[in-house]
């Protein structure tokens, strides 16, 4: 990228806010600071993610995931450990009834978040799934512009979404709490990958 003081230039604003906006791409991992050698650019989103969100939204969004795995990554591990055969059965359901969104070609943010709210729920701790209920709209918002490029994109993307799942499923069925941490962690990592590296479009 130019240096500070180019991009200062270029868009005629001061260091401090140069910096600033560094710091979150930074934060967002896109960009890569070298000392001494300069920032260099690491990942670039595809260019039709601005026609599903404005950039600030986008940022908030990327905020959520930093969240989410913490958050979600232990519900399923504790979901592994804890869950009713009915609770086991709520969350297949989720998962078929969103393999069936996939089939159709449907993908919505609803049948997203049914399955991830299964999974919190299972973890017999209300404030699992209270929590995801609170970032619901940042949540929503994040899985709605991740299922609008999936959408558009070649169907290979959605089933690998939809694999994914399975192997939270899968881990959760056979009460491997370690596998189902990882397997949950590793699906919304992807989901971020998926929305900020236009590679993986």
């Amino acid at each position: 990228m130019p240096a500070e003081i180019e991009l200062c230039k270029m868009f005629g604003v001061s260091r401090p806010v140069v910096r600033q906006a560094l710091q979150r791409l930074r934060a967002d991992g896109l960009v890569h600071a070298r000392q001494g050698s300069g920032t260099y650019v690491m990942a670039r989103p595809a260019e039709r993610l601005s026609s599903f969100a404005e950039p600030q939204r986008i940022a908030e969004f990327l905020r959520c995931v930093e969240v989410r795995l913490v958050l979600e990554g232990s519900a399923a591990r504790f979901a592994a450990e804890r869950r009713s055969p009915a609770e086991m059965q709520a969350i297949e359901i989720a998962h078929d009834l969103f393999a069936q969104e996939v089939a159709r070609g449907q993908l919505s943010p609803q049948g997203d978040l049914a399955f991830h709210m299964a999974v919190a729920a299972a973890s017999n701790n209300d404030f699992y799934p209270l929590l995801l209920e609170h970032l619901h709209e940042a949540l929503e918002g994040f899985m709605n512009i991740s299922l609008s490029l999936t959408r558009t994109s070649p169907r290979e993307r959605a089933s690998a979404v939809l694999q994914e799942h399975a192997l939270i499923v899968e881990a959760i069925r056979v009460q491997d709490p370690d596998a189902a941490e990882v397997a949950m962690r590793f699906h919304i990592t992807q989901a971020r990958r998926r929305m900020i590296d236009r590679n993986r479009d």
